[in-house]
């Protein structure tokens, strides 16, 4: 904080000192008090006080660093390590936020189940000193690309998991993962698990016991809601929308099922704004999820041919902290 330019309280001094408890009798000849009020030597009165601040930031680098209001933010698109230089104290800001994303898993071929997004954790938003306190000391940041085991972290204290893949054919149940996959829809088949505080389960496929061309995978799990069971369309589990990067995106939706008829409607991903691919309206691949969001897959369609589904969108780690 930042003394009042009027009447200040010794109280006060103290806080702006990080002295406890505030009603410490206060030494005006200190170091610290000489150095808050910008006098080395001679006599120091309140006055000198007024409109004095001892904030203190930290200082890091990594990643492409951009800066919305008073706040500095480091977004990491592969591996890296983010440095912090200096911690700050408590009048200024001592720790940070965070927005860890794994990448998203890929589709599920011929009536593909949606693929399950990236495991997401977020801390945002917190006072400045109210987050992740941090030290001197380089973060190892791992940053996984979708379709594949990929994984996303930073350092050893926050991680995720990649979504699960999108079950493949007839009735391949989707599997397991941040996120789960959707299983596939031609038969009956089950969506996959997901991991608690990263995701959401995936959904099951509802087609014929008979089978039939006309039937949809179910859509992939995201980290705002688990995927849509296998109707035409379905739909891809809702992401999360987080403005820590200075402005409004959406990361972790699910992918949407494919659907297995050349006059069916395409099964939508998550929201367009959480990365998740759409699934094939039937003679085509399941679109792929966006880069850098974990988003998942579309699954792919049926038509006379089998059709591949999305590929999963890769992942993001978004630092956040206030730097003056």
């Amino acid at each position: 904080m930042t003394l009042p330019e009027g009447t200040i309280k010794l109280s006060q001094v103290n806080t702006e000192l990080d002295i406890s408890p505030s009603s410490t009798t206060i030494n005006m000849g200190a170091a610290a008090v000489r150095t808050l009020a910008g006098e080395p030597s001679g006599a120091i009165g309140m006055s000198d006080l007024q409109g004095k601040s001892n904030a203190q930031f930290i200082t890091a680098s990594g990643g492409t660093i951009t800066t919305s209001g008073d706040f500095k933010i480091h977004r990491f698109t592969g591996p890296g390590t983010f440095t912090v230089n200096s911690v700050g104290n408590a009048a200024g800001s001592t720790t940070i936020d965070y927005l860890v994303v794994s990448g998203g898993a890929t589709g599920g071929t011929r009536f593909g189940g949606g693929g399950g997004a990236g495991g997401a954790k977020q801390s945002y938003p917190n006072p400045a000193t109210g987050g992740l306190p941090v030290s001197v000391t380089g973060y190892p940041i791992t940053v996984g690309g979708g379709g594949g085991a990929s994984s996303a972290a930073l350092s050893t204290t926050i991680s995720t998991s990649t979504g699960g893949g999108g079950g493949d054919g007839d009735s391949g149940a989707g599997s397991p993962g941040a996120s789960g996959g959707g299983g596939a829809g031609r038969f009956s088949s089950s969506g996959g698990g997901s991991t608690p505080g990263e995701g959401n389960p995936g959904g099951g496929a509802n087609g014929s016991p008979l089978g039939g061309d006309s039937y949809t995978g179910g859509g992939g799990g995201g980290k705002g809601g688990a995927g849509a069971g296998g109707s035409s369309p379905a739909a891809g589990g809702a992401g999360l929308t987080s403005t820590i990067s200075g402005s409004s995106v959406g990361y972790a939706g699910g992918g949407g099922g494919g659907h297995g008829s050349g006059t069916g409607a395409g099964s939508p991903g998550g929201p367009a704004s959480a990365g998740g691919g759409a699934g094939s309206p039937g003679p085509a691949t399941g679109t792929s999820g966006t880069a850098n969001t974990g988003g998942g897959g579309g699954g792919g369609g049926y038509w006379s041919a089998n059709y591949s589904g999305g590929s999963g969108g890769s992942g993001v780690v978004i630092v956040r902290y206030k730097y003056q």
